[in-house]
C-alpha cells in the first residue's frame, strides 16, 4: 500500500469512527465507493456482523448498483439525499455522494426521532468531504 493510499485509508477510517460518536444506536459505519468496494469501515464495539464476508460484499455491490441507478432519474426528482431501509433485524442507512456513498446500520429500535437526528448529523459530516 502507497503512502498516499494508506492516509486515505486513515482518514476514511477515522471518518467512520466519528460517524460512530453520532449515536450509540449506530452498528457500523462504512464509506464505498460507487462499485461497492469498501474504502473504509468501523463496526461499534461489542456488536456482531449481522452478515458474512461474502454476504456484505454483496450487499455493498448491490447498494452501490441501486445509487448508481438513481441517479439516472435525478434530472426529474433531483438527488437523493440519503435512504432509509427497514428490515426486520436491522435499519440501513445510506448517503450518497458523487464518487462514493456512506453505509450505516442502526439498531432495530431506533426511533424515528433518533434517526432523523443522526442523518442531520451524518449529513454535516458528509458535507465536510465537498468542501
Amino acid at each position: 500500500m502507497t503512502s498516499r493510499t494508506h492516509e486515505e485509508a486513515q482518514k476514511n477510517k477515522e471518518k467512520c469512527l466519528r460517524i460512530l460518536g453520532v449515536s450509540p444506536s449506530i452498528r457500523y459505519a462504512g464509506k464505498m465507493n460507487r462499485f461497492g468496494r469498501t474504502l473504509g469501515g468501523q463496526l461499534r464495539k461489542g456488536v456482531v456482523p449481522l452478515f458474512k464476508p461474502d454476504e456484505a460484499r454483496n450487499e455493498n455491490f448491490l447498494e452501490a448498483t441501486r445509487n448508481q441507478l438513481r441517479r439516472t432519474f435525478e434530472h426529474s426528482i433531483g438527488k437523493t439525499e440519503y435512504t432509509l431501509t427497514e428490515n426486520e433485524k436491522v435499519k440501513i442507512l445510506t448517503l450518497p455522494n458523487e464518487a462514493f456513498f456512506y453505509y450505516v446500520t442502526l439498531d432495530k429500535d431506533t426511533s424515528p426521532e433518533q434517526i432523523y437526528k443522526i442523518i442531520g448529523s451524518l449529513r454535516e459530516i458528509v458535507k465536510e468531504e465537498h468542501n
